[in-house]
């Protein structure tokens, strides 16, 4: 009876295992339509969660702190890298010791192994985006260090570099820990139309919307986004987008291999 319980409880585990680290689905993640769980005065949204072409383990949730909300207690990732994004308010961002205070589109690069912890500073909610990511690739701290190692990038800091169709803002194109490559920026389209002929190119992709509305081509499938929705395309997998609204639009464009 012992070993038919023990056996039960091990098939439960692989079970479960297996289930969290299914490939993660290419399409779109509708900001209305994620789960959402509060408490503790936040809110959070879990958007996706299981493994990638090159990553054993993604996972992408969003935050939502309320004012006055107790901050995050310092703490470290073995070997799980993270990226976070600033969808609005004012976060104090602290990583080995430093603190920086950045605004609403700001991005923060966290390597394994730094110590880190946020707080809402702002006098309104705080919501944020945050990839956490363990490579199929043993981690490479030094490559990561060489390459840059820890970033905070106030948007405020950065260059908007006018293009034909409207404007791109360029956050960062590097090795890290976790990575080959991470390249991430900003692209903004005036008018109606595509951003480029669709394409395809080994690293997998997210596009995430800021403003506006579009339509993502992801394989043979067509998508609309709104502010908040992320696309998620595979690695090799056909895709393009274009403004459909009558106003411009802007996505956070980043992609890895």
């Amino acid at each position: 009876m012992k070993t038919l319980k023990l056996t039960l409880i091990f098939s439960l585990f692989f079970t479960t295992t297996m289930a969290q680290l299914a490939e993660i689905e290419g399409g779109i993640y509708r900001w209305d339509e994620l789960p959402v769980k509060e408490g503790g005065q936040r809110i959070g949204r879990k958007i996706m969660e299981g493994s990638s072409p090159h990553f054993e383990f993604l996972e992408i949730h969003a935050t939502t702190q309320e004012k006055g909300a107790k901050p995050s207690p310092p703490h470290t990732q073995k070997d799980i890298e993270e990226v976070i994004i600033i969808k609005e308010g004012l976060m104090k961002m602290t990583m080995d010791g430093v603190s920086k205070i950045l605004p609403a589109g700001s991005v923060i690069l966290i390597p394994p192994l730094v110590e880190q912890s946020m707080e809402n500073v702002g006098d309104g909610p705080m919501t944020y985006y945050v990839m956490m990511f363990r490579s199929k690739k043993p981690v490479d701290v030094n490559r990561g260090k060489e390459a840059g190692g820890a970033m905070f990038i106030n948007v405020n800091n950065l260059d908007e570099r006018t293009t034909k169709l409207g404007s791109s803002t360029s956050y960062f194109d590097r090795p890290t820990a976790t990575c080959e490559d991470f390249e991430m920026h900003v692209t903004m389209l005036k008018g109606k139309g595509p951003s480029h002929e669709p394409h395809t190119h080994i690293g997998s992709e997210i596009l995430l919307m800021i403003e506006g509305e579009t339509e993502m081509l992801i394989g043979d499938q067509k998508y609309q986004g709104k502010a908040g929705d992320l696309y998620f395309v595979k690695s090799n997998v056909l895709h393009g987008i274009s403004n459909i609204g009558e106003t411009p639009c802007k996505y956070f464009a980043y992609q890895w291999h």
